[in-house]
Parts: C-alpha cells; structure tokens; sequence
C-alpha cells in the first residue's frame, strides 16, 4: 500500500470519528443542554455548512497556497474545534464552533479523497473504497466509545478523544508528507503505472474533433448536475438516518440511550464489510450498474422499515441497508470522474460540497420532522429519500450513456470522413 494511500486511509478513519461525533451522543447532548432535536440538527446543519464552505474553497486555497498548506490547515482547525466542543461551552458557543468543525473534516475529507483519485487511476473505484472503508471504521468505533462513554458520565469525551487524533493525524502528514502529491500530473503518473492504464468500461473516449465544444459542456453539465443532486439525497439521508436512529428507537422501542447508540456500530459495521469488497464488485459490473442495483435495494428496505418496526427488524434492516450504501459515496465519486474527467480535485470537491448541503439542510429538517410528526412518519420519511435517491441516479446513468453514445457516434463520423 502506497504512503498516500495510509495516509489517506487514516485521514478517513479521524473525519468518520468526527462526522459521527455528534451523532453518537446526541441523546444524551439534547438533555444535558435542555434543547430539543430540531436544535441538535441545528449544530449537524452548522457542522455541514462549515464542511461545505471548506470544499467549496478548497480547489481555490490548493491552487494559491499549495496542497501541504491547505491539507494541514484543515487538519488543524479540525483538531481545535473538536477539542473546543469537549469543553462543552454555552450551546450559542457551541454553534459557533460547529462551523470551524464542520471546515476541517469536510475540507480534509475532500482534499484527501481528491488526491486518492487523481493518483489512482484505474484502481480509483478500489482505491476510494479503501479509504471509505476506514471512514466507516471510524463511524463504527464512536458509537461504541459513545455508549460507553454515556455510561460513564463522560460523552463530552467523545469530542477530546476526535481533538488528539486529529493533533496526531497532523503530525504524520506534516512527517510522512507523500511525495507524489508534490509533481506535475505527468510526473505521477510515471511514478504510479496505474495512472497508464485504461480506466475501465465508464470512462469516456476522448472527444473527437467533430463533437461541438457547446455539446460536450451542455452533457457534461447535466451529468454533473445529475450526480450534484445525488449527493445532495444521499449524504443528506444517511446522515439524517444515523443521527436519529438511536432516538426513534428510544422513542418507539423503549430503548436506553446507550443501547440504542449501540445500533449505529451495527450499521457502520455494516458500512466496512461492504467497502471492503464494493469497488472490485463496482469494476467487475461497471459503476452505473452497481449504484442502480444498490439504490433499489436500499430503497425496498427503507420500506420495509416502516412495516416492521420492532427491534430486532431494525437491527436487521439497519444491517442490510449499511451494506447496500457501503460503496454509493465512493462508487458515485469515481463515477462522476470518469464521466465529466479532467479535474479530479474540481470535480469531487463540488460533490463533496453538494453533500455538505444534503448533511446539512436534510438532517435539520428531519429533526422539525421528528418533533412534529413523530417516528412513524419520520421512516416514510427516510423511504420517500431513498426512492428519491434512484430516480437520481436513474438521470445520472442514463446521462453519462447518452454522452457516451454521442462521442462513439461523433466518433465514427469522423472516421467515415476521413476515409
């Protein structure tokens, strides 16, 4: 395994404890400030649009003062915010800082993921899914650090440990700094063959002469828009799927909070068994075919959650929809790449943006949601996001195949010409 690839999958594994962070003590967070959940929402919506703020300004910040500053930068502010929460100050406070949070892990997390993907080449799909995998890791230690820490009386500590790992992860890379990162695009990839070799059945000939610039940019940006909104629907639902799970079940099941926190290690164990073998399933099926079949699944199962509400259904279910979203973040990152390539660190810090709105506006509604209408709703709620989440990416497949097919027919064209 390649120093970048370590690197990067041990950024995942801190921004996965500290995306989760939140989430995995809300519970005991909404009584101990004496708030209500449309209120913890509100610190998950500051996190995220300080997350989106930071990716959004990432590729401007790489490209006037350099990857090493940016990189660490974020990691800094990350380590600071989050040791800033463990001190548990005035809730006005705490929303404050939630932005600055917010800024480290999402510019971080897109950053990393921007130089896994350009230095990968054809393992990208494999590559991504690695570090997403250690992402999960991370989701899935918190909930276990959380319920334990909640019955110890110390929750606030779940931010501390987040703050040191974060002081340590800026160690490393300001040490162990890969090289790689530091050449010319044609530089790495005489470093790394892979970057040579063909990036599999997605990605797109390049465009003959004959294709109108008009035409490819209108497909590119409907391939773009159509993935921009996918991500907006899926981080939005799983982010609002894991921070209020532990409370319907509290709510619905009767539920200690410390047990029903427990329920999120199931899912993002769940998470890391999928990862683990998503991007080889995604290069053996093609990317399109891989989200389409996960989508409709996950989507059957939202459903079904709503039928069956018990315990033991919900964990059950809970299991089963983690393994069908294992890959969608990474699988969708590498799929958007291939079909609108050239700026790999544009491209997936705009994604990454997109799903900074989803993270952010989707959960803050599905707290109101919850306090309004209650948990029965509220899982019809989480199904009506799921179906949403294959018509979207039904638009995507079909708009990268429609590109795809005009090049090839532009392309013969061409041929036929010049014969």
């Amino acid at each position: 395994m390649s120093r970048l690839l370590v690197l990067g999958c041990i950024a995942y594994l801190v921004v996965g404890l500290g995306q989760l962070a939140i989430g995995a003590v809300l519970e005991p967070m909404v009584h101990a400030y004496g708030i209500h959940y449309g209120d913890g929402g509100q610190l998950v919506m500051h996190q995220f649009l300080g997350g989106m703020a930071g990716i959004l300004c990432a590729p401007w910040l790489i490209g006037k003062r350099g990857k090493k500053f940016v990189l660490l930068t974020a990691i800094g502010i990350m380590a600071v915010a989050e040791l800033l929460y463990a001190m548990l100050p005035p809730w006005p406070v705490m929303l404050t800082i939630a932005p600055f949070a917010g800024i480290g892990l999402g510019m971080t997390e897109s950053v990393v993921g921007a130089f896994v993907v350009g230095s990968s080449g054809a393992k990208a799909n494999t590559a991504m899914s690695r570090v997403e995998t250690f992402f999960g890791v991370g989701a899935l230690l918190i909930p276990f650090a959380g319920a334990a820490l909640i019955e110890a009386g110390q929750w606030k500590l779940s931010f501390g440990i987040v703050g040191v790992l974060s002081a340590l992860l800026f160690a490393l890379w300001l040490v162990w700094w890969p090289s790689i990162l530091d050449g010319r695009p044609q530089d790495q990839a005489r470093q790394d063959p892979a970057l040579t070799a063909s990036t599999g059945s997605e990605a797109r000939p390049p465009a003959p002469e004959a294709a109108s610039a008009a035409g490819r940019h209108r497909q590119a940006g409907m391939i773009m828009a159509a993935c921009c909104l996918f991500f907006i629907v899926y981080v939005g639902l799983e982010m609002s799927f894991i921070h209020y799970l532990p409370s319907l079940l509290v709510v619905s099941n009767g539920m200690t909070e410390a047990s029903a926190t427990l329920v999120l290690s199931l899912f993002w164990g769940a998470m890391v068994i999928g990862r683990l073998v998503a991007g080889q399933l995604a290069d053996r099926v093609g990317g399109a075919v891989y989200l389409l079949s996960t989508c409709l699944a996950a989507a059957v199962l939202f459903v079904l959650m709503t039928f069956f509400t018990g315990t033991v259904p919900a964990f059950l279910f809970t299991f089963i929809v983690g393994l069908m979203m294992s890959g969608m973040f990474a699988i969708a990152i590498v799929f958007a790449n291939r079909a609108v390539p050239g700026a790999a660190e544009r491209t997936t810090s705009l994604l990454m943006a997109c799903g900074g709105i989803g993270g952010a506006l989707v959960p803050e509604a599905t707290g109101w949601f919850l306090d309004e209408y209650g948990p029965d709703a509220t899982r019809w709620l989480f199904a009506a996001a799921a179906f949403a989440l294959l018509i979207v990416m039904a638009w995507a497949a079909s708009a990268a195949r429609q590109s795809r097919s005009s090049l090839r027919i532009a392309g013969a064209q061409e041929q036929t010409r010049s014969l």
